[in-house]
């Protein structure tokens, strides 16, 4: 149960960062255009309110949300246009208000989940810590654009590790958005988080191996940043390849950011 409020915690505090990004706005500062081509602040802000929606209704109404989920159509993206498009319609300070009490309640709903029950979701059940990490995912990319936007340089912590966890629980998601086949092989992460500890998933001695700062593996699996502008490093052909197909979402993979859109992290 620790483990769950922890990532709840987590959740929360990205979150309120997302909140100071977007509190002090000008109306005309959230009609602003982001680096997702064709959303405005708006859009990125409708698009969380939405996501949270679904999460806080999957851990609160699970019988709701499959019923709900069952209605949804094969296109992926024309759903998500359709789970926005009514908070467009928001001025920013009702959309504010939307996401503030979206979030509280989702929160409150993840955490009330039983430990080990799961919870369901788009494709597949899950259980309600890794469903937050994956709301901490939703956060960080659109989170990224919005501070991109601004001109902003956010303040990372070690909080990443949850969604480090996830992106190396996801690590196929690249492959099946492609529909292509995963390898048949194992991969070994070895990520430097922002604290400096190093954290070290699957076996070391795997044939394919991707090491590099936490930063700059979020950046890189919610597509925010092309391999090129970061300082992540591939040992093994697969692992080379892992780190153009990279993604911790189901879905398109959309076209991504291009090769020196943004300066190469330090590593």
């Amino acid at each position: 149960m620790a483990e769950q409020q922890d990532v709840i915690a987590a959740l929360a505090a990205d979150g309120d960062e997302i909140d100071q990004l977007v509190a002090d706005l000008s109306d005309e500062q959230w009609q602003l255009a982001t680096p997702a081509v064709g959303w405005t602040i708006t859009h990125q802000m409708a698009h969380l309110t939405a996501t949270f929606h679904l999460a806080g209704l999957a851990a609160a109404n699970p019988d709701g949300f499959t019923a709900m989920a069952g209605g949804l159509g094969p296109d992926f993206n024309a759903n998500v246009v359709a789970a926005m498009a009514p908070h467009l319609h928001d001025t920013p300070a009702e959309l504010l208000v939307k996401w503030r009490r979206q979030r509280a309640e989702t929160e409150r709903a993840l955490a009330a989940v039983p430990a080990g029950q799961l919870v369901p979701w788009l494709v597949r059940p899950l259980p309600a810590p890794v469903l937050a990490a994956a709301g901490m995912m939703e956060l960080f990319g659109h989170g990224q654009d919005i501070a991109d936007t601004l001109g902003v340089r956010r303040t990372r912590t070690d909080r990443l590790r949850h969604l480090v966890e996830f992106a190396v629980r996801t690590w196929d998601f690249g492959y099946h958005a492609r529909k292509l086949t995963p390898p048949d092989t194992t991969f070994h992460f070895d990520i430097v988080a922002p604290s400096g500890t190093r954290w070290q998933f699957g076996p070391p001695d795997a044939p394919n191996s991707v090491w590099g700062p936490a930063e700059d593996l979020c950046l890189l699996v919610t597509r925010r940043r092309h391999r090129d502008d970061l300082g992540l490093r591939a040992i093994g052909p697969e692992a080379d390849r892992w780190l153009d197909l990279a993604q911790a979402y189901r879905g398109p993979a959309g076209t991504g950011r291009t090769p020196g859109q943004f300066a190469v992290s330090a590593a």
